[in-house]
């Protein structure tokens, strides 16, 4: 893929991580602050910091979905987004468990889901960018 095309393909994914990502962090960091355990789990929050790294974030699948989608192939990339979802979304979520109480742990678990069909959305948008 040339440089031209992978930017063309970065820049939908960009838009889709830095957009989906701030719903539902509400706590550690951000506008959205430590809220107590009885508000909402998804509420927005707007940290630029974070939106950053969603960018970069967003270049290594991009890159990550070039390197399949070229050579590779083209088939199972649902399933192959599935399971990076899952290593991205999951371990450090599975630390937090640990220390916080059960409603933050169903917080965290849709935080995590979330995650996980950001990635999954990404691989369908660079699916059809490659066909």
């Amino acid at each position: 893929m040339t440089l031209g095309r992978l930017i063309l393909a970065w820049l939908p994914v960009a838009a889709l991580f830095a957009v989906a990502p701030p719903l539902g962090y509400r706590w550690g960091g951000g506008a959205g602050g430590d809220l107590p355990p009885d508000q909402r789990a998804l509420v927005w929050s707007f940290n630029l910091w974070e939106i950053g790294w969603r960018l970069v974030e967003a270049a290594v699948v991009t890159l990550f979905a070039s390197l399949w989608f070229d050579s590779l192939g083209a088939g199972g990339w649902w399933l192959l987004f599935l399971l990076v979802g899952l290593l991205a979304a999951f371990p450090r979520r599975l630390v937090m468990w640990q220390h916080v109480d059960a409603l933050r742990r169903r917080h965290l678990f849709v935080h995590a889901l979330l995650d996980v069909a950001r990635y999954i959305a990404a691989g369908a948008l660079l699916s059809s960018l490659n066909q």
